[in-house]
């Protein structure tokens, strides 16, 4: 749920922080007070879009933060999206007064469509233009969806198309591509059919070459090792005879002189090291052939190389993975050529398909009366006596990612009043009953923890304000309610109550925001029922009303409860 709200010189508000409860909190305020302000701020925090126009005049920035519980659902996607985890969440957004703007997830910077994707799981905003979406057919399927709780059905359903998808298109592209790839793959065939016969190893071409100098000069090799090894082991002036006499001459002075024992031990050490040296020239040498056949083999390999590579138009040294390359094309090629088999991998993959849709479409079809029979009861206590309401569900020409039909909502309004498309709904105040009814229904069915009501009891009064009232407990009796209203009949069913003021200091206009305690909300009860906001006979009045709403509130909340139940077990 929602702590805490921070404010700070957005519109019309220069300072304000709230801190908000469970329950069912009212938000009230005379016309043009700046209700909506507290709505619009927290949508700016939750990821909508907002410009220059969001600052309090004259003010560098605008700054919105607010605070949450964690849920669970959100938990990992904050790990996984790099934010740190914690019991809360906070969102934070700064507008300057250039329009740019920055987002914050627990103090780290974030993107708007991260800023979005983590308020889609704290709250839901119900208002009558926000309910506007379900006039649309995806809009309605999610909400179906969402209280039959089908998120795994879709989901299958959603990867079985995309898997179809993609057999159907390889399918279609090779009949329309037929002639084009039996092209590509006779030029691959010959081109394969030399390299083929080359057969050039990843890790062969260094030593190949290496091996190639070594032949190409081998009598100069011979010629040198011959110098190095008399140089070294030459009977009268080589190094090994130089050495051993300096050995000789130094043994009388060591014995003289016990220091220069070192001397003659690196003497014995050199010696001995010239001498290995010696062996493994000696071996070299030996080794060292002039050999005309070999030579010939590998100069008429390393020339083939050379020219497959040119004609490939590739490094010599990436030649095998060129040829590697081509081979898995050839494949790919003859595979695509398969037309019967491609034909039998896309109608396996939409059979798939038509049972995964067949699945969600299932689940649609028990929850859509569940769903239109919870509506439907909630319609008749919010003096839409006689009306009517249901899920229509019409198959599509073709299935696709999110099932085999449409979803419509379909209403009417009154008793004998034929049903129509929600989209044709003219009146708000059925619209916003309508839209009050739907959000209790699938209440239950959403993970969020707190609702938002922005004036959804627009253009209703009377004996159906107070169900609306009680409706908003209900759902405040197991989650955070807040609503924007204007009639005292919902605010006195909130447990808690915010009144919105507008105030002018050094000529200027400012919002601010109060909790109201038992003797402020009968005051401001009486003034929303209108007439003389002090009269002893509106103050009676208020004091009344909000007595009413605490003796029947918990009963009519257990009662929603079981109703909510009831319609989900069908």
């Amino acid at each position: 749920m929602l702590r805490r709200l921070h404010i700070r010189q957005f519109v019309l508000v220069d300072e304000l922080e709230l801190e908000f409860g469970p329950g069912f909190t009212a938000l009230t305020g005379e016309t043009g007070a700046g209700k909506s302000i507290l709505i619009d701020a927290l949508k700016l925090a939750l990821g909508e879009r907002g410009d220059a126009s969001a600052l309090l005049p004259g003010a560098p920035r605008a700054e919105i933060s607010a605070e949450f519980d964690t849920p669970p659902q959100l938990a990992g996607w904050l790990d996984e999206q790099g934010f740190e985890p914690g019991d809360t969440v906070l969102l934070r957004r700064v507008i300057d007064a250039q329009g740019r703007s920055r987002g914050f997830l627990n103090g780290s910077p974030a993107t708007l469509a991260q800023l979005r994707e983590a308020g889609d799981a704290l709250v839901d905003i119900h208002g009558q233009h926000a309910w506007q979406s379900l006039a649309r057919s995806d809009s309605a399927r999610e909400l179906l969806d969402a209280y039959a709780g089908a998120a795994d059905e879709r989901e299958a359903c959603a990867q079985a198309w995309r898997v179809w998808r993609d057999a159907e298109q390889l399918w279609q592209a090779a009949r329309q591509d037929a002639g084009q790839m039996l092209r590509e793959r006779e030029d691959l065939q010959r081109e394969l059919a030399e390299l083929e016969r080359l057969a050039p190893q990843p890790e062969e071409w260094e030593p190949l070459n290496a091996e190639h100098r070594r032949l190409a000069h081998a009598a100069e090799l011979i010629e040198q090792l011959q110098g190095a090894c008399a140089w070294l082991d030459d009977e009268e002036g080589g190094a090994l005879r130089l050495l051993a006499r300096a050995q000789q001459a130094l043994q009388p002075a060591a014995a003289i002189d016990p220091g220069l024992q070192p001397a003659l031990e690196q003497l014995d050490q050199l010696q001995t090291l010239g001498a290995e040296l010696g062996h493994e020239l000696a071996a070299r040498l030996r080794q060292a052939d002039v050999d005309p056949r070999r030579l010939a083999e590998v100069d008429a390999r390393l020339s083939a190389w050379l020219g497959q590579a040119r004609r490939q138009r590739v490094p010599p040294e990436q030649l095998p993975a060129h040829w590697q390359r081509l081979r898995a094309r050839l494949q790919q090629l003859e595979q695509g050529a398969d037309l019967d088999a491609l034909a039998a991998r896309e109608r396996e993959a939409h059979a798939r398909l038509r049972e995964a849709a067949a699945r969600l479409s299932q689940r649609r079809a028990s929850a859509g009366p569940r769903l239109a029979q919870g509506v439907r009861a909630l319609m008749q206590e919010l003096g839409m006596r006689g009306g009517d309401f249901s899920v229509a569900l019409h198959e599509l020409a073709q299935i696709q990612s999110a099932g085999a039909e449409s979803v419509e909502l379909l209403v009417s309004g009154h008793a004998g009043a034929e049903l129509r498309p929600l989209a044709r709904v003219a009146s708000g105040g059925e619209l916003s009953r309508i839209a009050l009814a739907l959000a209790a229904t699938t209440a239950a069915q959403q993970p969020v923890g707190t609702l938002l009501f922005d004036e959804v009891d627009s253009g209703i009064g009377g004996a159906v304000a107070h169900t609306v009232g009680r409706l908003l407990g209900a759902l405040g009796a197991d989650r955070q309610v807040l609503a924007v209203t204007h009639l005292a009949q919902v605010a006195a069913a909130a447990a808690r109550h915010l009144q919105v003021d507008k105030t002018s200091r050094d000529g200027r206009t400012f919002s601010s925001v109060r909790v109201l305690d038992p003797s402020g909300r009968v005051l401001e009860i009486a003034r929303m029922l209108g007439g003389d906001a002090s009269s002893e006979v509106a103050l009676a009045h208020a004091r009344e009303m909000l007595q009413g709403a605490v003796q029947t509130s918990e009963p009519r909340a257990r009662r929603a409860r079981a109703a909510q139940g009831r319609a989900k077990a069908g």
